[in-house]
C-alpha cells in the first residue's frame, strides 16, 4: 500500500499543512504539556511566547476539532491553492490565522479592561507554578470577574479554525453559486448564502453568554482578514 495515497493529488501546501497538523496533533497526545508551549495565550499572560502566534494554528483540542478543520482544508484548500498559487495560498492561510488571533486578542483586551480598567491584569493574579493554582491579589473581586480573568490568562487558544474560516470565505467569494450541503441540512445552498450564514452564527455565538470554550469571534477574524486579503490582492469576486 502506498503510504502517500491519502494525500495523492493534493497540491503541495495543502498536503504539507495536513501532514504538519496531524503530526502536531499526535505529538500533543504524547506530550501533554505541548499545548502550554505551542497554544497561544493572551499577550499579558506569563505563558505567552511570540512563536505561539503561529504554532497555535497547528494544535488542536480533540479528534472532532482537528477532523472538522482538516476535512475543510482537504475539501476547500486545493481549489483555492490552485487559483492563488502555492506561495500566495500559504500567505493567505497564515495571515487569516493571525487575523483570527488579532480579533480574539482585541475582544479579550476589552473584557479585561471592563474588569480592571486596563488591558493588563497580571498583577491581579498569582499563579502557583508548583500546584497549578491561581489566587487573586484583590479579595473583593467578584467571583465571575475572577473566573473570567483566569480563563483569559491561563487558557490557551488552539486550532486552525481561523485560517479555515478564511478559506471558507475565499471559496464563497470565488465560487458564490457553488452549492454546498451539510449532512443534517438536506437542501443544497449556494456558497454565497451558506458561508455568510455560518459567519453570522459565529458572530451571534461570540456575543452570546453560552459559556462555550470555542473562540467564535476568532473564526470571524479569520474570515474578515481573508476578505481583506482578497481585496488587497485584487482578486475578482465570483469569476469562477
Amino acid at each position: 500500500m502506498n503510504a502517500s495515497a491519502p494525500f495523492a493529488g493534493l497540491p503541495p501546501v495543502v498536503k504539507n499543512l495536513l501532514i504538519i497538523n496531524i503530526v502536531c496533533f499526535v505529538g500533543s497526545m504524547i506530550f501533554e504539556q505541548s499545548t502550554r508551549f505551542f497554544g497561544v495565550f493572551y499577550p499579558d499572560s506569563p505563558f505567552f511566547k511570540v512563536w505561539q502566534i503561529v504554532t497555535y494554528m497547528f494544535m488542536h483540542g480533540g479528534i472532532s476539532h482537528i477532523f472538522f478543520n482538516m476535512f475543510s482544508l482537504y475539501m476547500f484548500g486545493p481549489i483555492i491553492e490552485q487559483i492563488l498559487g502555492p506561495k500566495r495560498f500559504l500567505n493567505f492561510y497564515l495571515i487569516a490565522g493571525v487575523g483570527a488571533l488579532i480579533l480574539q486578542f482585541g475582544v479579550q483586551a476589552i473584557e479585561v479592561h471592563q474588569i480592571v480598567g486596563s488591558v493588563r491584569a497580571h498583577e491581579w493574579l498569582n499563579f502557583d507554578m508548583l500546584h497549578g493554582t491561581v489566587t487573586s491579589n484583590y479579595p473583593n473581586i467578584a467571583q465571575a470577574d475572577f473566573d473570567k480573568l483566569v480563563s483569559i490568562y491561563f487558557t490557551p487558544l488552539v486550532g486552525a479554525s481561523g485560517a479555515i474560516y478564511g478559506l471558507l470565505l475565499a471559496f464563497a467569494y470565488l465560487f458564490p453559486n457553488m452549492k454546498l450541503q451539510l449532512l443534517f441540512i438536506p437542501v443544497p445552498i449556494a456558497a454565497k448564502f451558506f458561508i455568510p450564514i455560518m459567519i453570522l452564527i459565529e458572530i451571534y455565538l461570540g456575543f452570546s453568554k453560552s459559556g462555550s470554550s470555542i473562540a467564535h469571534l476568532a473564526h470571524v477574524g479569520g474570515a474578515l482578514f481573508g476578505y481583506i486579503m482578497l481585496k488587497v490582492w485584487g482578486i475578482r469576486k465570483g469569476i469562477y
